[in-house]
């Protein structure tokens, strides 16, 4: 199996070299470059090819909201998963538009953060738990304007909206198929069903309308 190749971009030197160091350490994943903005992640993928840009938010030049929308445009098959201290709704919500494919804290643990790579270059996406909740709460900052806007009132099966009751839960395909006593790859099937009648293109988007309509607390 091929290596997951990275980049790495954030500001501070103490967290390049951190990151440099866990990336190093395992077998599956390979750091390509390191970089410290945007505008030098857009530059490197000019000349090299990677899976994975694991990229902060707060960065000089070109920031990683910006960096990401450009990247999405350019380079559509290179995911990017955002590690930042950003716990606001608003900001993970535009995060997300940009193109992102995951979005974990900087607060996370080894094993987390090594999953969160895994997944994302697997063509899944990743919310860490605080993320999540940060999506749910009702209390949080108001959705930007570029929010996807889903129209209410949408049948769906009875499957379908417990299905995405547990989704906008948090629960991965697996820990649903439990529940359910169904496959996770049947969890999986009406998780795309849902993303196509809801007109949405990821998780982000199936939380919204189940938080719009009442789904969850």
């Amino acid at each position: 199996m091929k290596p997951v190749k990275i980049i790495i971009a954030d500001d501070h030197q103490l967290v390049l070299d951190g990151l440099k160091a866990l990336i190093k350490d395992v077998p599956e994943f390979e750091l390509i470059a390191e970089a410290n903005n945007g505008q030098e992640v857009l530059d490197m993928l000019k000349n090299i090819t990677v899976d994975v840009v694991l990229i902060d938010i707060d960065m000089p030049v070109l920031n990683g909201i910006e960096t990401t929308r450009k990247l999405t445009e350019t380079y559509p098959k290179v995911k990017m998963l955002a590690l930042t201290m950003h716990n606001e709704k608003a900001m993970i919500n535009t995060m997300l538009e940009a193109g992102a494919s995951g979005y974990i804290l900087k607060n996370a643990d080894r094993e987390e953060l090594v999953g969160a790579i895994k997944k994302v270059a697997a063509g899944q996406q990743y919310f860490s738990s605080d993320v999540t909740l940060a999506l749910l709460s009702k209390q949080s900052n108001k959705p930007s304007s570029a929010a996807i806007a889903i129209e209410p009132l949408i049948p769906l099966t009875q499957r379908e909206t417990e299905i995405l009751k547990l989704i906008a839960e948090g629960l991965s395909n697996t820990q649903i198929g439990e529940k359910l006593y169904i496959s996770p790859r049947t969890v999986d099937t009406h998780r795309t069903n849902l993303m196509r009648k809801l007109n949405v293109s990821n998780i982000a988007g199936l939380i919204r309308y189940a938080i719009n309509n009442g789904l969850v607390d």
